[in-house]
């Protein structure tokens, strides 16, 4: 279709004209959006897909044969994780409370019915932290479920009947894939206790299942690699499953056939980090290649081993799929240029309904010497500053550690640079994009090693001219909050302010509290519990350094937070009151971050005006 015939979400006509008094970075987060439609494997015109046309982020069912949508659920706090099954009559979805991450999968027809269509999915499962669902075409579903005294377990729920566990470790786990057939299940594990690499067992289905193969790159050597489950072939009888592997230092795809027992290695010529998923018909492959904080698609062929690049615009591939009828679709922005879902054909596939969000700046790459090699960073500009600064500059970390900030559009950003700051990302070493060896650097120095890097690219930022030393702000949210305190406390000199969201801030009390996967983390990068480190969790804990502290501090929390959760953040707080230290806390009803957008608008005011008050700068939202 042109983009004159676009499919909007939900209802509406024409898109509505912009609100006049209404600030362009509040129309970046109210303008409506859409993610990437997931389809149906065999009934590929049903699609479910993430909007927040209703001011709130839920899921979206799409008949593309009629055209009709409709809202799938409707939470206070939204929803987002939701699935089709393979026939497209039912959308799963998960139920937890108000952000806590904890509860149950739901079901609903596709079709919709009248109230109370939703009903539990898995009945007979308690409420517990999910770890993967697979769908087969049968009807059993094989549900990963994660709780603080089991660990992991995966549950095989038969239709109508009774779940049976196939699987139960300590250490953290979860669902890979089932065959086309149904006949094999994958699954990802860290029974050796290195979180950040995973294992992969295949088991055949059944009343007694048993695993009869097994793929570990972990065992035989001295470096721990990792594996990822990316999903069997889309074909009855094939046995293939498509993994990635990290055999020569940074993510590339294979194909493992466990009960042939044979493995081929694809090597791709491509630098960066590759990913792929099969065609539909299982004769090529779609490749996702990452490198140096941008995105491109190819299509792999099997049978000739041919690679041809995809039309992708320089940005951001979020998410792509290779439909039936050999098109793809994918998700796609740059930091400039607002998300938009198109396929390799050139036509919008899917667009909100409602004004559309103003475009924001170019991003420019900047690499940096730093200790532990270049530090790539992501810098951009405000429109009409003077000259090339020095500007007001807001270093925005970002979390995980394990991701990488891409050229990518952002509103939070965008918000900044339209109150005159210039904006720095940082892929400091934990990153993902940069190989193997630069994501796992930050082992034992937790924090420390990643705050060296972003140092060095403060200096940078000084001493090119760019950054205003007197207006030099610490931001981030999860991982990035958790950066943001760590480094106050750390490089006390070296920021004027900080603006922690949703963080680590003391992190043997964080430990204790956190759901169980997290834990499993933190003993992957601290070499073990607190009582057992302790030395290396005060080392990497900002509550070790809250005395240092000298800018004054901005905390956001969510109340329902399962993985930096609210406790330990009280601890900081009551450390910096103690010392009468200039500090704001705003806590909120959710889990790690919200997905309400008046919620988001509403902190990043409390950020933007808590910055601009203690820099002495001037409002410019008009």
């Amino acid at each position: 279709m042109d983009e004159n015939a676009q499919t909007s979400a939900g209802t509406g006509g024409a898109p509505a004209a912009k609100p006049s008094d209404m600030p362009e970075w509040e129309q970046r987060f109210r303008a409506p959006r859409v993610g990437l439609p997931e389809w149906a494997e065999d009934a590929p015109d049903r699609s479910l897909f993430v909007s927040n046309a209703t001011g709130t982020f839920e899921l979206y069912a799409w008949d593309r044969g009629t055209g009709e949508q409709r809202q799938a659920t409707d939470r206070p706090n939204g929803t987002t994780d939701g699935t089709l099954t393979p026939d497209g009559e039912w959308i799963w979805w998960f139920s937890d409370t108000d952000g806590d991450e904890f509860g149950v999968w739901m079901r609903q027809p596709f079709a919709g019915a009248a109230a109370g269509r939703d009903q539990p999915a898995a009945s007979g499962l308690e409420a517990s932290y999910p770890a993967g669902l697979a769908l087969g075409r049968d009807g059993t579903a094989v549900v990963g479920r994660s709780t603080d005294e089991e660990g992991t377990t995966i549950h095989v729920v038969p239709p109508g009947g009774e779940p049976w566990v196939v699987y139960r470790h300590r250490e953290s786990a979860g669902v890979g894939d089932v065959s086309y057939d149904g006949r094999l299940l994958a699954i990802e594990h860290t029974e050796h206790g290195d979180a950040m690499h995973s294992a992969v067992k295949v088991a055949v289905l059944g009343e007694h299942s048993e695993v009869f193969a097994e793929l570990d790159d972990t065992e035989g050597g001295t470096e721990e690699l990792g594996l990822e489950v990316l999903g069997f072939a889309p074909a009855a009888g094939d046995n293939r499953l498509l993994i990635a592997h990290q055999r020569r230092g940074r993510w590339e795809p294979a194909i493992w056939d466990p009960v042939a027992a044979e493995f081929t290695d694809l090597r791709l010529d491509l630098p960066g980090d590759v990913s792929a998923q099969w065609y539909p018909d299982a004769t090529g492959l779609l490749i996702a290649h990452t490198y140096q904080a941008r995105s491109e698609l190819y299509r792999y062929d099997l049978a000739s081993g041919s690679l041809s690049r995809l039309d992708t615009p320089p940005g951001t591939v979020s998410g792509a799929t290779a439909r039936p009828d050999g098109s793809v679709e994918f998700h796609w922005s740059s930091a400039a240029e607002p998300a938009v879902v198109r396929n390799d054909r050139g036509e919008v596939v899917l667009q909100a309904p409602g004004m559309k969000p103003p475009a924001s700046r170019p991003v420019e790459d900047v690499w940096v010497d730093g200790p532990g090699g270049k530090i790539h960073a992501l810098v951009q500009r405000p429109a009409g500053g003077s000259g090339d600064g020095p500007y007001p500059t807001i270093f925005d970390i970002h979390g995980g550690p394990t991701w990488h900030d891409s050229d990518a559009f952002a509103a939070g950003p965008a918000a900044w640079l339209d109150h005159g700051f210039a904006v720095v990302r940082v892929n400091y070493r934990g990153s993902t994009g940069y190989g193997r060896e630069w994501t796992d650097a930050l082992k034992h120095r937790v924090g420390l090693i990643e705050l060296e890097d972003i140092g060095a690219v403060r200096q940078w930022a000084v001493e090119s001219g760019l950054a205003d030393p007197e207006k030099l702000v610490l931001s981030g949210g999860s991982w990035g909050g958790y950066l943001t305190l760590l480094g106050l406390g750390v490089q006390p000199d070296d920021w004027t302010l900080g603006l922690a969201a949703v963080p680590v801030a003391d992190y043997v009390t964080a430990y204790h509290d956190e759901m169980e996967a997290l834990k499993a983390m933190d003993r992957t990068l601290l070499g073990g519990t607190p009582e057992e480190v302790p030395e290396r969790f005060e080392a990497s804990s900002p509550l070790t350094y809250v005395d240092r502290v000298r800018a004054p501090v901005y905390i956001s929390a969510g109340v329902n937070d399962p993985r930096c959760p609210i406790q330990q953040v009280e601890n900081y707080v009551v450390r910096l009151q103690q010392r009468g230290h200039p500090h704001e806390v705003y806590r909120y009803d959710a889990g790690h971050g919200s997905l309400v957008v008046e919620e988001r608008i509403k902190q990043l005011r409390l950020e933007l005006d808590f910055a601009l008050k203690h820099l002495g700068l001037q409002d410019r939202r008009g």
